[in-house]
């Protein structure tokens, strides 16, 4: 079995996927190579150092590979994972701050709103031309796909490749917590469905496993008469207001909604404006460099599991366990969920057994939580006709749909801007 883990050399992503591989007692024994790839040749080698120790430290029989070119090591991948960028941070901060300076108050700029237009545009400079390397050198390969935003990427890939590919997400997963915290029970105690899209999808469903007892409604009461930190303010006002669990998280819920920033503000949480400034500089935790050079034993911290699902449905599908998996993301083919466009990205469960993963259908989204979603739709599918045609007015229609957009001219300056502050990493629009 051949694995290729492409942005192998990010701290987050790398680690983690390299962690759970290495430390899987589902892939040792089964003539395993991981290969990692990652066009930064010193993040590389020090994440390569890295997976040596740690899978020195497992015992793990998995064979380990490093490339800077992914051409060399896609030729007989069965897996290829994905979560790419470049100057993550640095553009991520534009993509906040230069729609909020024409007045656009949006959450976060990654997922949704103005920002995330030009995250998807960078993603797919990246993504596209990696799917097709694949299609050439294995077109058998399944993708499962990190690179954010999630929705925006995977539908492209969709509709501009051939590639099987799959978004993998732990966002769900918060939702689940919720659900034990608020019903104080173990979650394998209950049958819970969520359905939407990435990182804004509802609980359609709640059920005692054993008695098959209808919880959704507690659940609902439960979230409404929250008011500790833990239930966000915009959470709690979709379940008083719209009748639904989503992400509790505001800002993501807040991406894609007009009034998000009502409740989350207008701060970026990885600014100056939302730390604090030390009187005295606090000694620097290790770097991967420090885990990697041997500097540092391996701790609980580098060792920890990522909280992803991705070894697992490799591992349901190779040991075919058809095992259940509270959300991927696929297109709405199904459709999976009735009241959402089949030609859009939806999250949902699915099945994970030896023929591939089979996402589940679940009947449609509240309204008008769907409409919601369906406005999502739109502006996706004009990201994807804009980059395949390269239409700088596809790209201003997009904008003008994102609820957070209420200006024709703001918006045609915005695109002006950033199209230009950002030329290096996107392509050239007509």
């Amino acid at each position: 079995m051949n694995i290729v883990l492409i942005g192998a050399g990010s701290r987050s992503f790398g680690r983690g996927q390299i962690v759970d591989i290495l430390q899987s007692p589902e892939l040792a024994g089964r003539n395993v190579t991981l290969c990692l790839v990652d066009d930064n040749p010193q993040a590389l080698e020090t994440m390569f150092a890295l997976a040596q120790r740690v899978a020195a430290h497992t015992g793990t029989d998995v064979t380990l590979r490093a490339e800077t070119d992914r051409r060399r090591a896609l030729p007989g991948a069965d897996y290829v994972i994905t979560a790419v960028a470049r100057k993550r941070m640095e553009l991520w901060e534009q993509d906040f701050r230069v729609p909020l300076s024409y007045g656009f108050r949006h959450c976060l700029g990654e997922n949704g709103g103005p920002g995330a237009v030009f995250h998807a545009l960078r993603s797919l400079e990246l993504v596209l031309p990696i799917c097709r390397d694949v299609e050439e050198l294995c077109p058998d390969a399944l993708l499962l796909n990190f690179t954010n935003p999630e929705a925006r990427v995977l539908h492209a890939i969709c509709h501009l490749t051939q590639v099987r590919a799959i978004g993998i997400c732990h966002g769900v997963f918060s939702a689940l917590r919720s659900i034990e915290r608020y019903l104080e029970r173990p979650i394998d105690t209950l049958d819970v469905v969520s359905a939407g899209m990435n990182h804004f999808y509802a609980i359609l469903r709640v059920r005692d496993k054993a008695t098959g007892e209808d919880l959704f409604e507690k659940l609902l009461q439960k979230a409404l008469n929250d008011r500790s930190p833990a239930a966000p303010p915009l959470f709690r006002k979709m379940a008083e207001v719209f009748g639904v669990f989503t992400f509790p998280s505001d800002d993501h819920i807040g991406e894609y909604l007009s009034f998000g920033a009502e409740f989350h503000g207008v701060q970026w949480p990885y600014g100056r404006e939302s730390q604090p400034v030390a009187l005295v500089e606090q000694a620097s935790a290790p770097t991967l460099g420090d885990y990697a050079a041997g500097r540092c034993a391996l701790d609980e911290d580098i060792l920890r599991p990522s909280g992803e699902t991705t070894v697992q449905i490799i591992c349901d599908i190779e040991l075919d366990r058809k095992a259940w998996r509270p959300a991927v993301n696929v297109l709405n083919s199904g459709p999976y969920i009735d009241n959402l466009p089949m030609s859009g990205v939806v999250e949902v469960p699915a099945i994970v057994d030896a023929a591939g993963v089979h996402p589940q259908q679940v009947g449609p989204l509240p309204e008008p939580f769907a409409a919601f979603v369906r406005t999502q739709f739109s502006i996706i599918e004009l990201v994807t006709e804009a980059y395949r045609t390269r239409s700088k007015k596809l790209l201003l229609q997009a904008l003008l749909l994102d609820p957070a957009v209420n200006s024709i001219t703001a918006a045609e300056q915005l695109l002006d801007n950033m199209l230009t502050l950002q030329r290096e990493y996107l392509p050239t629009f007509a």
